[in-house]
């Protein structure tokens, strides 16, 4: 039987505010890009879950926005703050019409089974 992660939700102010303006300049470039976009992948160099979700979106015809933070070397703190500020813990991650879809698997699944992309594909 799978169990639900629990999040954490009793936090004192001081922990919130922390939390809200870690790096909030990547946060707003994120919230942003997401706003402006209707898929948005957001990932890291050298990442082979980026880099195939990147070309399955192309060779799809999907158009989408990329933001690239860093890599295994670098960013790490840019790149926790985005894991902080969505709970999802790994890249990439995609956004489609402003909600978070999951990473690699999800977008597979959601391109060979579901209707999410079809109208985004170009013809």
């Amino acid at each position: 039987m799978a169990t639900n992660r629990r999040i954490l939700t009793k936090k004192t102010e001081n922990v919130s505010n922390f939390i809200n303006n870690y790096h909030s300049d990547v946060i707003n470039e994120v919230e942003e890009s997401i706003t402006n976009n209707r898929v948005v992948v957001v990932g890291m160099a050298y990442n082979p879950h980026v880099s195939k979700v990147n070309k399955i979106l192309g060779e799809n015809g999907v158009q989408f926005k990329y933001l690239e933070y860093g890599s295994y070397f670098s960013m790490w703190a840019q790149r926790l703050s985005i894991k902080m500020y969505t709970g999802f813990p790994t890249y990439p991650q995609v956004f489609v019409d402003g909600t978070l879809i999951g990473g690699c698997d999800d977008t597979i699944k959601e391109l060979n089974e579901g209707t999410l992309f079809n109208d985004l594909k170009k013809k």
